[in-house]
């Protein structure tokens, strides 16, 4: 399997398949365009539990497999929002704790899981949902990113303290948790709500330059009737 990221503003990943038998794997409705000599199958990936668990972290319950059925067969996921497609190769790193909405496509050997926070106060305040996801296994995949890229390396016990809209994927090394702004004004004029993601090091984080719900919700409130 050999990939090409195309396109600037909505980016897509458009993936040549080399032999038969080669899959990908995806949420429904990310696939953009194919040729022919790749077949479609809609399936719970992992059984119910999984498919359940995927709906919580705002993914689909069923998910698209694409299989190669001759060499030389192309597939094409595109973002949904203006931004980034970041290919990770899973089998570098000991897996990655995504945000809700950041998987957009993947080999069938990597496995994407539900996983909980380290703090109960995470989950309820966070923003991301008390459920994420990890990616583990073996092979490539894909990740959809709001905006522009901005990878940090943290060291052990550095501390980066982020909007947690803003907050994209980190390595399970990184404890993730919820730190309250302080101060009364701050609370309430500050502009960030009552709640930072507090990340600490070591290990890689992923951010975004946009927070598509606050995009979003400056749009409706430009809507009449609103």
């Amino acid at each position: 399997m050999r990939y090409a990221i195309i396109g600037d503003t909505m980016p897509a990943v458009e993936v040549l398949f080399d032999a038969p038998g080669e899959s990908m794997y995806t949420q429904s409705g990310a696939m953009a365009w194919m040729t022919d000599g790749v077949s479609m199958d809609s399936n719970m990936r992992g059984g119910f539990g999984k498919s359940l668990g995927r709906m919580f972290t705002g993914e689909s319950l069923f998910m698209a497999t694409y299989r190669a059925e001759r060499p030389g067969a192309k597939i094409a996921f595109a973002s949904t929002v203006a931004g980034v497609v970041l290919p990770v190769n899973v089998g570098e790193m000991n897996g990655l704790i995504c945000q809700k909405d950041a998987f957009l496509c993947a080999q069938e050997s990597v496995d994407l899981a539900v996983t909980f926070t380290k703090k109960f106060s995470a989950g309820l305040f966070g923003g991301e949902g008390f459920i994420l996801q990890r990616l583990s296994g073996q092979g490539m995949a894909f990740l959809e990113i709001d905006g522009d890229k901005v990878e940090r390396m943290l060291a052990p016990g550095e501390v980066l303290k982020v909007d947690t809209g803003n907050v994209v994927a980190f390595e399970p090394s990184v404890s993730y948790e919820i730190e309250t702004v302080r101060g009364f004004k701050n609370i309430f004029f500050g502009g960030e709500g009552l709640f930072l993601t507090k990340l600490v090091g070591p290990g890689r984080v992923i951010l975004q330059t946009q927070n598509f719900n606050d995009f979003a919700g400056r749009i409706i409130r430009l809507i009449p009737g609103k």
